[in-house]
């Protein structure tokens, strides 16, 4: 009776275990490089896909010291997404077996055909093109189709309903992008200063302008000198604000502020990088958000 009673225990337990094991065993393993791409292939694959990103938001993603079971999901991915350019050095060291996705392809790049000038005249260390291109959501646009592409190379079967979810997303961020550019109008022409050249897709979609970058090299402090040239390029043009990420030295963006008599607005740079920012719209619903409270 109880060899009976197990049996039945066992086959009721795999009969409530096969369906969600199938169902997961059944979606395409997704490794991206950034949050802002794992989001965009959620938004397209949907229910088909698994997405892992490997930066986290408040990762610097150009200098990232893979774990060993990171490496492991990258090679057993059945898709490997980047950002691209020069934006993941560390995914050259990788041997991998599987494809991979350059997001960037289709994508109309800035600071692509001239070296990337900062204030003190040093090129900046990007040398194919600003890699930051997310940060402007018209840009979602050739991502999501070069999702969509790979997505249905995969899995052929579902290909339509790939298309059909790219239309979705792209229809809400149409919506909330013309909200956007109509809240931002009045203020076309703001000067700002940035503390790392993450922004000039945000400036060029909604109409700032960006004077000058703070950091000469990424995450390389300026030095007294360079910052001197700074201020008194900021008094010239009489700049009123300075854009930071969360992860940017508290330091040297008050001593910026406070001497360039700028106002500090901090703006995210990924999904995820503040708890407002859930998804790739929710992103820019956050940002345009404290730019509006701070211009006004």
């Amino acid at each position: 009776m109880k060899a009976i009673t197990s049996v039945f225990l066992a086959l009721a337990l795999a009969f409530c275990l096969a369906p969600g094991q199938a169902a997961n065993a059944d979606k395409l393993k997704i490794v991206t490089t950034t949050t802002d791409i794992k989001d965009l292939v959620m938004s397209v694959g949907g229910r088909h896909v698994q997405v892992e990103s490997i930066a986290a938001p408040s990762q610097d993603p150009h200098s990232i010291e893979l774990k060993p079971f990171q490496i492991d999901r990258l090679k057993k991915a059945d898709l490997v997404i980047r950002i691209g350019l020069d934006h993941e050095p560390w995914l050259s060291r990788i041997k991998m077996t599987k494809q991979v996705l350059d997001a960037s392809v289709g994508v109309p790049l800035l600071q692509a055909e001239t070296p990337r000038l900062r204030v003190e005249r040093r090129a900046h260390s990007h040398a194919f093109g600003n890699p930051h291109y997310w940060l402007d959501p018209e840009n979602a646009k050739p991502i999501t189709a070069s999702i969509v592409e790979a997505l249905g190379k995969l899995d052929p079967a579902h290909k339509a309903e790939y298309e059909k979810n790219r239309m979705d997303f792209i229809g809400k961020l149409d919506a909330r992008l013309k909200a956007w550019k109509e809240a931002l109008a009045p203020y076309r022409g703001t000067k700002v200063v940035v503390m790392h050249d993450s922004w000039p897709y945000f400036a060029a979609r909604f109409g700032l302008s960006i004077v000058a970058a703070a950091e000469p090299t990424p995450g390389v402090p300026p030095s007294p000198s360079e910052l001197a040239k700074l201020f008194e390029r900021m008094r010239q043009h009489n700049v009123r604000f300075l854009i930071a990420d969360p992860s940017s030295n508290p330091t040297l963006v008050k001593q910026v502020a406070e001497k360039g008599l700028a106002k500090e607005i901090i703006l995210l740079p990924s999904v995820g990088a503040g708890p407002e920012a859930t998804d790739y719209i929710s992103l820019f619903e956050v940002n345009v958000q404290r730019l509006l409270k701070a211009v006004k």
